[in-house]
């Protein structure tokens, strides 16, 4: 997003893939990033999403300002961050880096639990850690960890102690060509719903609402941590649009290092229903700037006939719970959130773009 990896996508795709100059968007590197917001998403990748689908091209992806981070996105077709880690780890055997298998696999705790399945099916250790790569960094270094990623778009494998945005992509396109190999023509959301069909599908989203005022962010956390600690959530039902959603569990979430035995304590407040899914709050930043609340959502389903179902449409019912729950609404006068992971709004993207063409160069 006119960050560092513009010259890297330059060298790997333009000259050493051979394709066009074409393929490559936004990839000078900019002080000001061109006057866009650096995150790879849906809102702030718009110039990838709009050329992606206005040509119909098969495979897109964006990195951010420093390169950690990274989006995947094909023609109709956007790879959550939990879905595109889980992906990886499913077919790391076709990733050269990987030849000799993989030691593990982790993800941050609100990212969903997708990567979990493959972990089970895979037979090796999965570890659930706060956000922050310094937890995912220990495991490497004990060498307990191969492929791990978060929700904010963050993956990575122990290559390097860090997430590494153009690892991710390269090990997408190594996907999209073994699965062309089976069967040519197969696609992002083709590999998506394979995928799907031997997991199931874990509906994932994030809401971020930015700049809130802290005394009205606390008054959410307060309301939250009140029916954690008095255990009243628990047994409690709501309707949605969707269904009935029963609470069957709620607790702060705490991680004990496996590593160095350290502690983290509230981490987020973890609310599950009986049905298998989950809000996270997490409140950061309580400057001069106001708070920020995230409201992560996950919805887990083996119905086949749900997986072509739009995100949104999936997780509406859980959001609409989450709200009454929470009374974030009614505490923050906030009736929108800031960003949605998951909607197509608009603005810039550094970024790479591969057609159908180009799988045979």
């Amino acid at each position: 997003m006119h960050g560092v990896t513009g010259p890297y996508g330059r060298a790997i795709f333009v000259e050493t893939l051979g394709l066009p100059e074409s393929s490559i968007q936004n990839a000078t590197p900019l002080p000001d990033f061109g006057g866009g917001h650096p995150d790879p998403n849906l809102t702030y990748a718009h110039d990838l999403v709009k050329v992606v689908d206005e040509k119909k091209i098969n495979f897109g992806a964006a990195s951010d300002g420093d390169g950690d981070r990274n989006m995947i996105y094909g023609t109709g077709a956007f790879v959550t961050p939990s879905d595109s880690v889980a992906v990886i780890a499913d077919w790391a055997d076709c990733i050269p880096y990987f030849k000799n298998g993989i030691k593990g696999l982790a993800r941050s705790m609100p990212t969903s639990g997708a990567i979990d399945l493959v972990a089970k099916q895979k037979g090796v250790d999965v570890f659930e850690v706060p956000t922050g790569w310094k937890f995912f960094g220990n495991l490497m270094d004990a060498g307990r960890l191969s492929i791990c990623g978060e929700e904010s778009f963050g993956t990575g494998s122990d290559h390097i102690r860090e997430k590494d945005g153009v690892w991710a992509v390269v090990a997408w396109l190594n996907i999209i060509a073994a699965a062309n190999k089976d069967k040519p023509g197969t696609g992002i959301n083709d590999i998506l719903l394979d995928h799907y069909k031997k997991y199931g599908r874990s509906f994932f989203s994030r809401y971020d609402y930015e700049e809130v005022e802290s005394d009205h962010a606390k008054k959410v956390v307060d309301l939250l941590n009140e029916g954690i600690d008095s255990k009243s959530l628990i047994g409690k039902k709501f309707a949605s649009s969707t269904g009935e959603f029963v609470i069957s569990e709620a607790f702060n979430f705490s991680y004990t290092d496996p590593i160095d035995g350290s502690v983290s304590k509230n981490q987020g407040q973890v609310i599950r229903f009986s049905d298998g899914s989950r809000v996270v709050f997490r409140l950061s930043g309580t400057g001069s700037q106001g708070a920020t609340i995230r409201l992560y959502v996950e919805r887990y389903t083996k119905d086949e006939s749900q997986y072509k179902l739009e995100t949104a449409k999936g997780i509406a019912g859980l959001i609409e719970v989450a709200l009454i729950v929470s009374k974030l609404e009614e505490f923050t006068g906030r009736k929108e959130p800031t960003v949605i992971t998951v909607r197509f709004p608009l603005i810039t993207s550094s970024s790479f773009v591969v057609d159908d063409d180009s799988y045979s160069k």
